[in-house]
């Protein structure tokens, strides 16, 4: 028998829906890509914003053509990336602007809140790492705003959960996604009642959390069938770990898209005081899982440079680098300062020149600078999590869209010395499917899940080799990272 799934998979730059044929007998999962669509930050009143229409839109077109082909759906699902949300009111109607995370309205806003709330007492409580875009401080920023609709607030909705309830008309609240919000209790895995007191009235706004692979509706198609909605792991990453095949627990991860999620799977959160200094995150899992991990910039920085240098593709990118030197120039990826520069070139060339490297110029030169760094930064939070967890990392595991850069794969091998096993490429849109599966009782639980992704996906092992002088390149990036920088944006304003 075939089971027919969508998974609709959201990214910061693009959006697909997904047909998944499951056999039962032959245990094999058909991929498809019926709808691929852009999504990018638009200006809005001042802020940087999703077209929220406009994603979901795509979404019913993609879905609709599935129905126009015949094939009956058994259950859809979505995921996305986290912290941000929609705002409703009773009626169910949109309030204000779906405002993206990498917008300044935070600026300045989590040291407010830690006048409320001590650093230490929101880590121990959420064990999430502090990022200013958390969802946290982006209510705490509406609330300083204090726009005239604000009293006919009535819900608040994540991304995915949002586009859910527009498929089936329900709300909730799925908990992966949720506990990227440092609204969440890390320990009992619901909103912390401390944390729901910064917040004040926005507390009312939280939904009750709800389990992925529950079924919350259904969508009915333009042919009149009745589809259930499930929500997955609705956090892409939850929905990329869930495909990625961990087999031990020397085994660490890098979810590796627009940003680079850097983890290990556990089955408890770490708080400690060694975790808050390495600002490591603890998001929920499946399955009473954590994924203890700390987000890096990630392909981000690629996709910034290729923006101004539009004669070249990221593959362009890529084999120039090949070509260029090793190590020549270096930046720390997870400066702020690279969170959504006005120019990623020029904010590279500013960070090289201040850090007294010279000025990478050449576009083989910039794509070798991030692509180097981002590998060095891999081995910065693999010693991290190692030191935070005492379990020692033999073999790292890189799914997503960026596994498939070869050359990045080989860097991490060789950089941060240990195995690597590369794929799925779709992780994403494959733990979509899985535990989706798994809501229509079709598989058991997420030992099954992942199993069957095995069956059908084969990963490539990559050996690491010696690196000459990688010691000295590693003392060198050590003290980069430590160094503060000033964006280029603000340098500018001060020369105005």
């Amino acid at each position: 028998m075939s089971i027919n799934v969508a998974a609709i998979d959201l990214g910061a730059s693009s959006g697909r829906v997904m047909l998944a044929k499951y056999n039962e007998s032959s245990r094999l999962v058909k991929l498809k890509e019926v709808h691929r669509f852009p999504n990018s930050m638009t200006k809005k009143e001042g802020h940087d914003c999703w077209d929220i229409e406009s994603i979901f839109e795509n979404i019913q077109f993609g879905l609709n053509k599935i129905d126009e082909e015949g094939i009956k759906l058994d259950s859809i699902g979505i995921d996305s990336w986290g912290v941000d949300f929609v705002l409703l009111d009773k009626q169910g109607k949109m309030l204000g602007l779906p405002v993206a995370y990498r917008d300044s309205r935070t600026d300045n806003v989590p040291e407010q809140v830690m006048r409320e709330i001590s650093r230490t007492d929101i880590y121990k409580r959420t064990g999430i790492q502090f990022q200013k875009f958390n969802t946290l401080y982006q209510v705490k920023a509406i609330l300083n705003e204090n726009p005239t609709w604000l009293p006919k607030v009535d819900k608040l909705l994540l991304i995915p959960d949002y586009l859910h309830y527009r498929l089936c008309g329900k709300f909730s609240c799925e908990y992966t996604n949720a506990s990227t919000s440092q609204l969440l209790n890390a320990k009992n895995c619901d909103w912390d009642p401390e944390l729901e007191k910064v917040i004040g009235v926005a507390a009312n706004w939280l939904q009750p959390i709800t389990q992925p692979g529950t079924v919350i509706g259904e969508w009915i198609s333009p042919s009149g069938h009745a589809v259930k909605v499930i929500p997955p792991a609705t956090h892409d990453t939850g929905s990329a770990i869930v495909a990625t095949p961990l087999n031990s627990s020397k085994s660490a991860y890098i979810s590796s898209g627009t940003w680079s999620l850097v983890g290990m799977e556990s089955h408890y959160p770490v708080t400690s005081v060694e975790a808050l200094t390495a600002n490591l995150t603890n998001e929920g899992g499946v399955e009473h899982t954590y994924r203890i991990l700390k987000n890096v910039m990630g392909l981000w920085l690629l996709q910034g440079l290729q923006k101004e240098l539009s004669n070249l593709s990221f593959a362009d990118l890529t084999s120039l680098a090949e070509d260029a030197p090793a190590f020549q120039f270096l930046i720390n990826p997870n400066d702020e300062r690279f969170l959504n520069p006005p120019s990623m070139q020029k904010e590279i060339q500013a960070y090289c020149e201040e850090t007294r490297q010279g000025c990478p110029t050449l576009p083989s030169e910039l794509a070798r600078c991030i692509l180097d760094s981002l590998a060095l930064y891999y081995r910065v939070v693999i010693d991290e999590l190692e030191e935070v967890t005492g379990r020692p990392v033999e073999t790292i595991h890189i799914v997503g869209g960026g596994s498939k850069n070869q050359l990045l794969n080989r860097l991490c091998a060789d950089i941060c010395q240990r195995e690597i096993v590369t794929g799925p490429t779709e992780a994403s849109a494959l733990g979509n499917i899985g535990y989706q599966l798994k809501g229509l009782n079709v598989l058991p639980d997420l030992k099954a899940v992942r199993a069957i992704i095995k069956h059908n996906f084969i990963g490539e092992h990559l050996t690491p080799e010696s690196v000459p002088q990688l010691e000295v390149h590693w003392q060198r990036f050590l003290k980069l990272c430590a160094k503060k920088t000033s964006p280029q944006s603000e340098k500018t304003k001060e020369v105005a």
